[in-house]
């Protein structure tokens, strides 16, 4: 099996090996910590990727996203802020176990169920990918424009509470992605007689900027209004208290597992996220529940659900990425801009062009699972505890300047700085008024390979545009992505009813 070769691959080197735990380590670290996104930390390593092997490279960046996920969680538990989206489900039940005293046994659970959730979704991505790629490898420009169009449409609708906002932020992305030279005909576009803009915008500044100074911008706007925010740990002495009994990990197994299918199969879908993963997955385990009065008072069950779900969506999530060569997530878009800087081919012949690197990659996420299992079971009170005596005017401004170095380090231009500024306010505005930066980072990641595929379906059809509807898959793809839009657009409309029913009342 390839996957036996990837641990083989993995094992033998021993710089690999390293960068597996030491970037797990990092994620729960990073994810742990209120306020500092793993999408951010991701975005400000991405420029350290340049000088490193491409499979360290990915490696890095994959387990801390792995790491990172369960990292939200210890936050979530212990101070009643979530560290990631994802975990914004999980301080509902765990930071109720926290005030009665069972801090233990809150992060015990969680950590379990997130490797759990992790591991099946792993295993989907494993032995689904390559399935799915014998399948899309048989595919043309044209049902690959409709793909992209597909992805725009879902991850614009989707990502967010505004479809519209969504929408114009894809466009958005599209529109910045356009600048620089025209792929075919070799002219410039949108570069305003700037020589710097002849070659486009460079990834990184615009993901560093996005990501990592507009967070820290509404940090500082959120300190500047609530004050300082100081952490305290209500402790037990009872040792029972922070124990996980065989009983109480059987009420979770079927939990776990449920949370974990749905994780996984909303991994799959583009745009949708863990923190959908998880809130989904939650209600339903509430609503099977026999005591659903329970839930939300501090119940375990209420931490296995969410974490299993929210984990269980980092592996899938790669599925679009490798079989089709659309991101289904920020992290997913970040470790394809990494690819395509060490010149990796993202798509379906991934698995014959790069196969070994990829089944690496694969063993490397499950080595990944274990590292950070054993962090999270031994030491997630320690490092919450630390993380609490760390004061956030010291954090942030080390982040700053640490977001400086990154944009500049890349090619040395001061350009790069002034456009990850410029692209910060972007960023801070976006999140500020409810546009999603995630669909307009992955756009921008996008938008060339759509332009080629549009540019190369019109050249097979002489021109015509009917050519993506005389295609059968082509049009498929198209007609779900109408779909998508159809019953986003429904369900926002049924969400404002019964607000309004809501209000009246």
């Amino acid at each position: 099996m390839d996957i036996i070769y990837g641990f083989i691959s993995l094992f033998s080197n021993p710089t690999a090996i390293f960068t597996v735990f030491a970037a797990a380590i990092v994620g729960v670290i990073v994810g742990a910590t209120p306020g500092l996104t793993t999408a951010a930390a991701i975005a400000m390593l991405v420029p350290v990727t340049y000088y490193l092997d491409p499979i360290i490279a990915l490696i890095a960046l994959y387990v801390i996203g792995k790491a990172g996920r369960f990292g939200g969680s210890i936050s979530a538990v212990l101070f009643n802020t979530p560290g990631t989206a994802g975990a914004a489900a999980t301080q509902l039940d765990g930071y109720p176990l926290t005030q009665k005293g069972q801090t233990g046994k809150a992060l015990k659970v969680s950590v379990l169920a997130s490797g759990c959730g992790d591991f099946f979704g792993d295993m989907l991505l494993i032995f689904g990918a390559t399935f799915i790629a014998s399948y899309t490898m048989k595919l043309g420009p044209p049902e690959y424009l409709a793909i992209y169009v597909m992805a725009f449409i879902v991850i614009g609708s989707v990502v967010g509470n505004s479809i519209l906002k969504g929408l114009i932020s894809s466009l958005f992305g599209i529109l910045i992605a356009s600048v620089g030279l025209d792929p075919v005909s070799g002219s410039t576009r949108f570069d305003f007689g700037d020589v710097n803009l002849m070659s486009g915008f460079s990834l990184v500044p615009l993901l560093v900027g996005t990501f990592v100074i507009s967070e820290v911008l509404i940090q500082a706007q959120r300190s500047a209004s609530n004050g300082a925010v100081g952490y305290k740990i209500p402790t037990s002495e009872d040792p029972d208290s922070q124990r996980l009994s065989w009983s109480e990990i059987k009420r979770c197994i079927p939990v776990t597992l449920r949370s974990s299918a749905i994780g996984s199969f909303i991994g799959i879908l583009p745009g949708l996220g863990s923190s959908v993963a998880a809130f989904v997955s939650y209600g339903e385990e509430k609503r099977r529940s026999k005591e659903p009065e329970k839930w939300g008072t501090g119940i375990i069950e209420g931490v296995a659900a969410p974490e299993s779900a929210n984990n269980a969506v980092s592996g899938p999530s790669m599925i679009p990425l490798l079989t089709l060569g659309v991101p289904g997530s920020t992290i997913a878009a970040m470790l394809m801009g990494v690819m395509l800087i060490h010149g990796i081919q993202v798509g379906p012949t991934i698995f014959t062009t790069s196969k070994d690197l990829i089944f690496t990659l694969f063993a490397a996420g499950l080595v990944g699972i274990l590292s950070y299992v054993i962090i999270g079971y031994y030491g997630s009170g320690f490092i919450g505890r630390t993380i609490a005596k760390i004061p956030p005017r010291l954090i942030y401004p080390t982040v700053f300047i640490l977001a400086f170095l990154a944009a500049y380090s890349v090619r040395s231009s001061l350009f790069d700085v002034l456009v990850m500024l410029i692209f910060g306010g972007v960023g801070y505005v976006m999140r500020r008024y409810d546009y999603s930066v995630a669909a307009f980072i992955i756009s921008f990641v996008l938008a060339k390979g759509a332009e080629e595929a549009f540019r190369q379906s019109l050249l097979i059809s002489d021109g015509s545009l009917l050519i993506f509807v005389e295609r059968p898959v082509a049009a498929v793809f198209l007609s779900l992505g109408v779909i998508g839009l159809g019953l986003r657009v429904r369900q926002a409309y049924k969400q404002r009813q019964f607000n309004k029913r809501l209000t009246q009342s």
